[in-house]
């Protein structure tokens, strides 16, 4: 792999050459690191005001201290789920005005790592298993986000497809993989929507020849992406990703986030004097500045003259009519039918009389992972109000069926007393020798995390009489760092460890390790001192965890209740899923069985009930043991806020489920592919190369639940015609898939096109998706999908010549419905002149 030395060229011939000469090295330098740790260091000497950064995958969160509500997205595999590029599209720019309405500048998002194991923990955070989905749904959102004034940030570049040790391991692949898998969709975006900024990853990357950090991988960062691909942007580090100062500088990061601290500042100053990093490599990383300030209007260029990014901080815009019904369209568009034994879906809305809306995810409806994608939505759509509204004339009853997670809720509020009897809890923040520098209470135990305490503060002391019902409770009281709790005067926990950033980077700080205790009485005094956490640019802060468990019926108990609802009801629909617990940012997942007792609770439900609807509400997939013995299975994804009223059109037919899985649902844990990304002596070896998600399903002949690409919708497909056009001035190849609906209603169909290579000496994998279309067609129409398959799909990476190649040979164009429901083919010939000819099997 070619290791070009970063650019060096003469800063004095680029169009912000006379802005560049006018600033101090000092001035220069200062840009290249956060001013906090969402904003960007402002120049008005040179017109550059700050440009702002916020999380942003499902939603626009804002800085800290932003208080208004932001719109909510599904999930991004829920996106996927759509294949829709026209929605994806929508999405975008809706981020873009999300984005504006909060005065940020560029949004932290889309995640283009692929879904390389079910197991990872933002698989959920991620489009596809697939490179090609992912890339041209990503390329997508980027186009519209970026139309709109605000810059994408897309990552994370590159390897980081696993959570465990996901600051320290080293995501080890030939080269042949790392292009035409896990680069594929970063080119796509870089090249087709021109990303104005990629973000490096925490984790190393080895390509056989050089192991190194993302943020400084040469070959990676200056090689490819900016010499190979042209990239223009800004290379942005993860937050608190980079771990050095000369060999990130040279290595190609162009900005060190958060800040105000880092690596750089002074110590890159004191490397550019001494000689070790040369300045020509600073202008540089100040031009991509400069760049993308001027792109997300940040820069006048005129002293004194700063222009102010427009803020309509309208806390209803989130929640406008038009944002609503986009974020409920999309959610019922990428919902995706897995099962619909005789038809039962639709439900006939006049016919319906009764509904038993059963389990714990119907009660409290998982709508967004854990983690840096989290935002506050202005109001979540539920599913009994939302099928209520749905069936006016039916009965609709709710039951739980059981608890699914582990930990226990958020203690209520009226529960809670301070020592002199008011509601709430005392805060105290003490100095190191027990002083208290400032008192206050808190309304509420979700208030546990305090932010920014003052100077000098080094603990928490949180006091709390909880008043309960003289049962049986159980409290549980888990803090962060370090700490002494008591319960009535006993010491409960204890412990005397410093944390720092470390418990922000593995999101440990959101799920500390909890003690608990059975109270027998009516009341508890609850008395914590918790260290207040130096997370260095993530700030400072104090958090504790204060969960409360009441008596409360047994799980198998509960399931009797739910049998009972579903056995007196016309129709069932049971909502199982994963929670908070299951799927974050932070830790993988242990195993992909549903947690709690979902299971049962299913075969219970739909042995009472033979109309039984399960409605699987998880973003990456879990085992289905009775898929197939149910009337219906919808799944449903992380759905966003309009999670009930776009539930609610899918069950009542208002809008088909016209989704299509983004990646393949296994039937049993041990026919993975890649059953997990566990880092080995600190290493992931991505073994399986090339043959990532379906690709490893077909090289090794086992059969999931459900292939990659499958989905049902509400009507059935005949399929044709395939006709493939001359190749075009690119070397792409059009084809026109002819399909008719064969169904009763409207529908909506996702034509995909695979391609095999027949006899060739270069190891491919045995098919690979080439492109695909969303088509739309009303009862015994005749539609075209019109599919452009790239040239790139034809050709390889020749890692002796450092290049890509077109091999000569037979290859096999296929469109169906899934990967594995291929229905007609076509043969394409190419030669080494890129001259084909194309005739029916």
């Amino acid at each position: 792999m070619s290791t070009l030395a970063p650019a060096r060229h003469d800063h004095r011939d680029s169009e912000f050459g006379p802005l560049i000469a006018v600033l101090s090295l000092e001035e220069r330098i200062a840009l290249l690191t956060g001013a906090t740790t969402w904003t960007l260091t402002e120049l008005p000497s040179i017109g550059l005001r700050t440009i702002t950064m916020s999380d942003g995958p499902i939603g626009v969160r804002g800085i800290d201290g932003d208080t208004t509500t932001s719109a909510q997205l599904p999930s991004p595999s829920g996106m996927a789920a759509t294949w829709d590029i026209r929605i994806l599209d929508e999405l975008g720019a809706l981020m873009a005005r999300e984005a504006e309405r909060k005065g940020v500048d560029v949004v932290l998002a889309p995640v283009v790592n692929l879904q390389r194991t079910p197991v990872g923990g933002r698989h959920f955070e991620c489009f596809s298993e697939d490179p090609l989905l992912t890339g041209r749904l990503a390329g997508a959102f980027v186009a519209a986000l970026q139309r709109g004034g605000v810059g994408a940030s897309v990552k994370h570049f590159i390897g980081n497809e696993s959570e465990t040790d996901r600051t320290t391991y080293i995501a080890a692949m030939d080269e042949r993989t790392l292009r035409e898998v896990y680069l594929a969709p970063f080119e796509h975006v870089v090249r087709t929507a021109g990303a104005w900024t990629v973000m490096a990853a925490y984790n190393a990357f080895s390509d056989g020849e050089l192991a190194a950090p993302s943020t400084e991988h040469g070959p990676l960062l200056n090689s490819i992406l900016k010499h190979e691909w042209g990239f223009d942007g800004v290379v942005v580090s993860d937050w608190l990703a980079n771990k050095t100062t000369i060999e990130s500088a040279l290595g190609g990061l162009d900005l060190e986030m958060p800040g105000p601290t880092g690596l750089w500042g002074a110590a890159l100053l004191e490397a550019v004097r001494g000689g070790s990093v040369p300045e020509a490599v600073v202008n540089d990383k100040v031009e991509r500045l400069l760049r993308l300030a001027e792109r997300v209007g940040a820069l006048s260029g005129l002293p004194g003259t700063v222009h102010a990014r427009a803020v309509h901080s309208s806390p209803q815009q989130a929640d406008a009519a038009d944002v609503r019904n986009l974020l409920q369209r999309a959610a019922a568009r990428g919902t995706v039918v897995l099962r619909n034994d005789g038809g039962i879906l639709p439900l006939v809305r006049e016919t319906v009389s009764s509904i038993a809306l059963i389990g714990a995810n119907a009660v409290h409806p998982f709508v967004q992972g854990g983690g840096s994608a989290h935002v506050d939505p202005p109001h979540l759509s539920a599913p009994l109000a939302a099928i209520r509204a749905a069936f006016p004339d039916a009965e609709v009853s709710l039951t739980r069926g059981g608890v699914t997670e582990t930990n226990a809720a958020p203690i209520e509020d009226a529960l809670l007393r301070t020592p002199n009897g008011d509601s709430g809890i005392l805060l105290q923040l003490l100095d190191d020798v027990g002083g208290v520098l400032e008192a206050r209470v808190l309304a509420s135990a979700r208030e546990l995390w305090v932010r920014d305490p003052p100077e000098g503060a080094t603990t928490a002391r949180f006091v709390t009489l909880v008043e309960l019902g003289g049962g049986s409770d159980e409290i549980e009281l888990a803090p962060v760092g370090a700490h002494v709790v008591r319960v009535n005067g006993k010491t409960l926990s204890e412990s005397d460890r410093i944390v720092g950033a470390e418990v922000v980077l593995d999101s440990s700080y959101s799920n500390p390790t909890a003690s608990s205790i059975v109270v027998e009485g009516a009341s508890a005094l609850i008395e914590a001192d918790v260290q207040v956490v130096d997370a260095a640019a993530f700030g400072r802060f104090a958090r504790f965890h204060l969960r409360h468990r009441p008596p409360r019926l047994s799980n198998a108990e509960e399931i009797e209740l739910a049998v009972a609802a579903a056995a007196d009801a016309e129709t069932a629909v049971v909502i199982v899923g994963t929670n908070p617990e299951t799927e974050s940012e932070g830790w993988d997942r242990a195993n992909l069985s549903l947690p709690g007792d979902q299971d049962e609770l299913v075969r219970r439900v739909a042995a009472a009930n033979p109309r039984t609807i399960v409605v699987v509400n998880a973003g990456a997939p879990v085992l289905l043991p009775w898929l197939d013995d149910v009337a219906a299975v919808l799944w449903w994804w992380l759905p966003g806020q309009e999670a009930g009223a776009a539930l609610a059109d899918v069950l009542a037919g208002e809008i088909e489920p016209s989704g299509r899985l983004p990646w393949t649902l296994p039937a049993r844990e041990e026919d993975v592919p890649v059953p997990n990304g566990l880092p080995a002596a600190g290493v992931v070896e991505y073994a399986e190369g090339l043959d990532v998600g379906h690709r490893g399903w077909d090289r090794l002949g086992r059969n999931p639940a459900r292939p990659f690409g499958y989905g049902l919708g509400y009507t059935t497909w005949n399929y044709l015609s395939i006709v493939p056009s001359e190749r075009n001035q690119d070397g792409d190849v059009v084809v026109e898939v002819d399909v008719t609906n064969t169904g009763s209603r409207a529908g909506r169909e996702v034509v995909q096109v695979y391609l095999s290579s027949d006899g060739s000496d270069v190891v491919r994998p045995i098919r690979w998706l080439a492109g695909f279309a969303v088509v739309d067609a009303r009862p015994g129409e005749t539609v075209t999908a019109t599919i452009t398959v790239a040239r790139r799909a034809f050709e390889v990476w020749d890692t002796s010549a450092s290049g890509w190649t077109l091999p000569s040979g037979q290859y096999t164009l296929s469109a169906g419905r899934s990967s594995r429901d291929l229905l007609i083919d076509v043969a394409v010939g190419i030669d080494s002149q890129v001259d084909y000819e194309a005739s029916r099997l």
